[in-house]
């Protein structure tokens, strides 16, 4: 009775115009009448997912909720994972989606090619950028990929003025690609990032992305579903997006006609796979390369009429592949202490790398790291151990009245006991110096809210990047559920001298200790700065690396943040989709 009641499903579904048309009017809601196991078609497509892999090479502990304190991830285990999946299916396409080449030493120190040259062995069939794999500039953005490497497409990537004005208004890179599997005809439609030199790689000051263009209303997406459908007469479209998942929603609802639509770039994970009332199917695969998600589709007669789901996650019990372990370990041979270990000269600062990565530099006692659920007493949309801890330092080594970092998604879990240098580098991988300058109350407070606001707004169009900042020697309390410019409350900062927390007087000046540039020498932590310090130095007189100062402070200190820096005063909403949530997919009403 139930394989009748699934095939009587899909029969319905063929009947009104395949699973590319509307299951129904309500909103996006999770996995409506999945197929079981073998979905009635003629033929079968399988696509992996992988994402947001931020330059980890090698396994990491899962210190959240939804661990059980054992490491995750690991390239190799993660290959692994895709020869099982293409023993069963021998044409399945791999696709890889957001930041990969940034979020670690190997990385940093090789522009990228530490990632890149494991992951070119994994035959990758598609690949959507994010904003940190521009983290080296436009030049070496296109050597990596300018050339198709991993089948590399972006419709809202543009060249724009010098050092490529001669190409002003073309693409960089196509905006989709044709793959033909067991006579299945795919289009495999890509977006990157749209933060541009707005948002993420300008952190490290100067215009990572001077030349490049993005935009970010995926106005080109209804140009080119049709022009797939209708022109290319393609039988599914996959669309690649490094939007997340949230915008990703919103965009498939908005335009009907992308099957798959393989989302990254806010680091949430789908066990249960998303399906908008526009019939795409749509799914984010954490980060670090912690999960992978998979689905099969079967086509028949040019339409997609049945699907299936899995998710998994890249756990201690997968082998990790002996080749792509001997790959990485060769690799990171010249990065950790071994006879071969040798100094590396930062591409971006122009500091060098003479300890070994993985060299103990510190304590702590308690697990460090970013990214609980919503429904966590500390969500990670909201505060995280490791940026408290991070504050702490800026504001320590400094002598600032307040330490800020931006509410960064990437980093690492690092468990109670010993910090290797190699963590920080996962916390603080884009090369920032640390300074202290002046602002006011009242540009404190306006951070603070536009913060709020693009993390939490209803409008989840309009959202910034990342979480919200994290604070030291600074604290309120946060009622999400008001308008714009009142959510927060309570705005307490600590004297320095008397240790007693004062009201923010938003006519005072306060300094601030952060991340800071020579590119951008007025800026502190992102914040318009005056009476700007030199950044921290060495005893030479040369500017520290950040994770160099946080090594200083570990020399006298553990690492053992209080937390509650900011108080909810309400919990955040409840899943919306069927998966546990870090960031409210559709942010924060603004009325109970």
């Amino acid at each position: 009775m139930i394989r009748l009641a699934i095939l009587a499903v899909v029969v319905a579904l063929i009947s009104l115009g395949g699973f590319g048309a509307p299951a129904s009017p309500q909103e996006a809601k999770r996995n409506p009448s999945l197929p079981d196991k073998k979905p009635n078609g003629d033929a079968t497509l399988t696509l992996i997912q992988i994402g947001d892999l931020h330059g980890h090479l090698i396994p990491r502990p899962n210190l959240r909720s939804d661990g059980n304190g054992g490491e995750e991830g690991g390239l190799a285990r993660m290959y692994t994972k895709v020869r099982e999946i293409r023993k069963t299916d021998k044409d399945a396409l791999l696709f890889n989606v957001g930041d990969t080449i940034q979020g670690g030493a190997e990385a940093l120190y090789t522009r990228g090619q530490a990632m890149v040259d494991v992951l070119d062995t994994f035959g990758i069939d598609g690949y959507a950028s994010g904003n940190w794999d521009f983290l080296y500039g436009t030049e070496r953005y296109l050597e990596l990929f300018g050339d198709g490497r991993w089948g590399a497409v972006a419709a809202n990537l543009y060249y724009d003025g010098p050092p490529y004005e001669a190409k002003t208004g073309e693409r960089v890179l196509p905006p989709y690609r044709i793959k033909e599997v067991n006579g299945i005809k795919v289009g495999i439609l890509g977006f990157a990032t749209e933060q541009g030199e707005e948002r993420g790689p300008t952190v490290v000051g100067g215009k990572m992305t001077q030349g490049f263009r993005f935009t970010g209303d995926a106005h080109e997406m209804p140009e080119f579903i049709d022009v797939l459908r209708k022109e290319e007469k393609v039988d599914v479209i996959v669309m690649l997006s490094e939007f997340g998942l949230a915008r990703n929603i919103a965009l498939a609802e908005r335009y009907p006609g992308v099957d798959v639509l393989l989302s990254q770039d806010m680091h949430e994970e789908t066990p249960e796979a998303v399906i908008t009332s526009t019939g795409t199917l749509i799914s984010e695969a954490g980060q670090d390369g912690t999960q992978l998600a998979e689905v099969k589709l079967q086509v028949s007669n040019g339409r997609v009429t049945g699907r299936e789901y899995d998710f998994h996650t890249i756990s201690e019990d997968i082998r990790p592949d002996p080749s792509v372990a001997a790959h990485i370990a060769k690799i990171r041979r010249e990065f950790v202490d071994s006879r071969v270990f040798r100094p590396h000269l930062n591409p971006i600062n122009g500091t060098t790398l003479d300890t070994p990565i993985d060299r103990v530099v510190g304590k702590t006692e308690v697990p460090l790291y970013r990214g609980n659920f919503s429904d966590h007493e500390m969500p990670g949309v909201v505060e995280g151990t490791a940026h408290d801890f991070l504050t702490d330092v800026f504001r320590d080594q400094t002598g600032a009245d307040i330490g800020v970092s931006r509410g960064f998604r990437y980093g690492t879990q690092v468990a109670p006991g010993s910090i290797l240098l190699e963590d920080l580098y996962h916390f603080i991988p884009i090369s920032p110096f640390i300074a202290k300058g002046n602002v006011t109350g009242q540009q404190l407070k306006v951070m603070i809210e536009n913060s709020i606001n693009g993390t939490l707004s209803p409008d989840v169009l309009s959202w910034g990047r990342g979480w919200l900042p994290a604070f030291s020697g600074l604290k309120f309390d946060l009622d999400a559920y008001t308008s714009h410019g009142s959510r927060a409350r309570n705005i307490m900062v600590q004297n320095q001298e008397t240790g007693a927390w004062e009201p923010l007087d938003l006519s005072a000046t306060y300094s601030i200790a952060g991340y800071w540039s020579e590119n951008n020498p007025n800026e502190v932590a992102g914040m318009k700065t005056v009476g700007t310090s030199p950044p921290l130095t060495a005893e030479s007189g040369e500017p520290l690396d950040a994770t160099e100062v946080v090594v200083n402070y570990l020399k006298s200190n553990t690492a053992n943040p209080e937390t509650g820096r900011i108080q909810l005063l309400e919990p955040l909403p409840a899943p919306v989709y069927g998966n546990p949530e870090i960031q409210p997919l559709k942010g924060v009403p603004t009325t109970r």
